[in-house]
């Protein structure tokens, strides 16, 4: 115990959030479409009655596009360097967040492991799954908004692009120009978020590599570790893909002062969301966030195992 568990977690997170990057950049930028619909701040009330023929419909929002026309996009207007756009944020907020959360999980899941049976029940998992990711959120959440704003700026007009240089000076700039508390912008959200991850994540990899090896459908390598980990990404895509969208949003709206910021809130920008671009909204991105977080959890789980055997006989 000690602090491996927070070691090992923390490399393999690291290894797996530098490798997917651009996939998770791509993802962004698709929760971001069609945005400017969504804070129209004339929008009418659901039940309000039409009184005046001056009163239009809202324009529809433009067509979105894929996951390919977005990568490519990006390569062809911003170049290739384009996709490892806030790259440094990736590595600060892995360093902070999923070290936290995987060290902490590690921790919980042993403490209430029974030592008979050394079997620990699908709720305690998620238990553990849901207080680590809560906790390893919250300490993430200035680099999770650095990340954001550093992934998003390049869509934005050249006047209005933050050009951050660095995940520091980001987060330096948001002090000076927004407070301390914009580092914290979204944080109900990013630990909504992490707990659903965290707990799906892990809680899944465990018990489909513990099903696996008991009905001895395959040993324990990279066959196990594999199938694990794919299944653990999908399922934590589908649980988390709403939450995330709403937290991107709200991370990267620009509030500048005397102005009201285009959302109140999570619920607000939620409501906007749906009421401007449909329920399915909550689901964009979903593709490169099943397209990165797949991968991710893979290249993590996998990393984790080898960290681990070098790890063994270490004592810290």
């Amino acid at each position: 115990m000690g602090l491996k568990g927070f070691a090992e977690g923390g490399i393999a997170s690291i290894v797996a959030g530098c490798s997917t990057h651009p996939l998770d950049l791509i993802k962004v930028r698709m929760q971001l479409q069609g945005e400017s619909a969504s804070i129209q701040t004339n929008l009418r009330p659901a039940l309000a009655f039409q009184t005046s023929s001056a009163v239009h419909a809202p324009s529809p929002p433009p067509p979105r596009v894929g996951i390919l026309t977005i990568g490519s996009r990006i390569i062809r207007q911003e170049g290739t360097r384009a996709l490892f756009s806030g790259v440094s944020a990736t590595v600060l907020r892995q360093t902070l967040y999923s070290t936290t959360r995987m060290g902490l999980y590690d921790i919980l899941k042993t403490k209430w492991t029974d030592p008979e049976t050394k079997s620990i029940p699908l709720t305690r998992k998620l238990a553990a799954g849901f207080i680590a990711g809560g906790i390893g959120a919250a300490v993430g959440n200035p680099a999770d908004v650095a990340m954001v704003r550093m992934q998003a700026d390049g869509r934005l007009p050249l006047v209005d692009r933050r050009n951050y240089k660095s995940v520091l000076d980001a987060i330096a700039q948001m002090v000076r120009g927004e407070g301390v508390t914009s580092l914290w912008r979204g944080s109900s959200m990013t630990i909504n978020r992490a707990m659903l991850v965290t707990a799906s994540q892990l809680a899944t990899y465990d018990s489909v590599k513990e099903t696996v090896l008991e009905q001895g459908l395959m040993r324990d390598g990279l066959g196990t570790h594999v199938t694990s980990s794919f299944a653990a990404g999908f399922v934590a895509s589908v649980a988390s893909n709403p939450v995330d969208v709403i937290k991107t949003r709200v991370m990267n709206m620009k509030v500048e002062a005397g102005k009201t910021a285009p959302y109140r809130g999570a619920v607000d920008c939620a409501l906007k969301t749906v009421r401007a671009e449909g329920i399915m909204a909550l689901y964009k991105g979903f593709l490169p966030t099943v397209s990165r977080q797949a991968p991710f959890t893979v290249i993590m789980f996998v990393t984790l195992e080898q960290v681990k055997k070098v790890f063994k006989d270490f004592d810290f």
